[in-house]
């Protein structure tokens, strides 16, 4: 029976998203990931993860766990059904002394399994003018323990003019979720170098130019 409502919940969750948000999804022309990678996405509303494991195939959904803050996905029965069980998301405690484990061992270990991640290297939403926020250093680290493993930048376009701070009800607009090429770790590649990198290609996907601040 719970295996039947959280399919039917997760059916419903990508119904409900793609109906409000109209999402379209644009892959590059070398075409789906070939094997779990980390999808790494901008940051501007409460539901980024969803739409991109929304507009996942079921295949790729499937094998997708959202990275997530566990006091907000933890804090209710309701919650903890959508984020443990809809979304299977691993949950990471935000504040330190609460933690039982290392959040890198974590994620490492989720891909150990053969699943994807999807995270944001922002760490939290961006509510400033700025296109992207400073990338924290845990994909550096992540991607150092597990260097074999495929980055996927995404860029969300428009959620965040869906789901205004603060707004209950969602504003029905065309969203699209683009997606690049896979990258990888380069060998000795130090952490400013690499978090720089991924920064570009990410903006790279973003429809305003890298730098501009309409």
């Amino acid at each position: 029976m719970k295996a039947f409502v959280t399919t039917a919940a997760a059916a419903g969750i990508v119904v409900f998203a793609r109906a409000v948000t109209a999402v379209r999804a644009i892959w590059p022309e070398e075409g789906f990931p070939p094997r779990p990678c980390i999808y790494f996405a901008n940051h501007s509303s409460h539901g980024d993860f969803v739409l991109v494991w929304a507009v996942l195939p079921p295949r790729l959904r499937h094998q997708a766990r959202p990275v997530a803050g566990a006091e907000y996905w933890l804090k209710s029965r309701l919650n903890r059904f959508i984020g443990r069980d809809v979304f299977n998301a691993v949950l990471i405690a935000r504040e330190r002394d609460k933690r039982t484990e290392d959040p890198i061992a974590q994620m490492a270990s989720v891909i150990d399994t053969g699943s994807s991640l999807i995270l944001f290297p922002e760490g939290t939403r961006n509510q400033s003018d700025a296109p992207l926020l400073p990338f924290k250093s845990g994909i550096f680290h992540l991607v150092t323990a597990r260097p074999d493993v495929d980055l996927v930048p995404v860029w969300i376009n428009n959620l965040n003019r869906v789901m205004p701070k603060g707004e209950i009800v969602p504003i029905p607009l065309i969203c699209t979720v683009t997606f690049g090429n896979a990258l990888r770790l380069s060998p000795d590649e130090a952490k400013d170098a690499f978090l720089a990198r991924m920064q570009t290609a990410l903006l790279a996907l973003s429809p305003r130019p890298a730098g501009s601040d309409e």
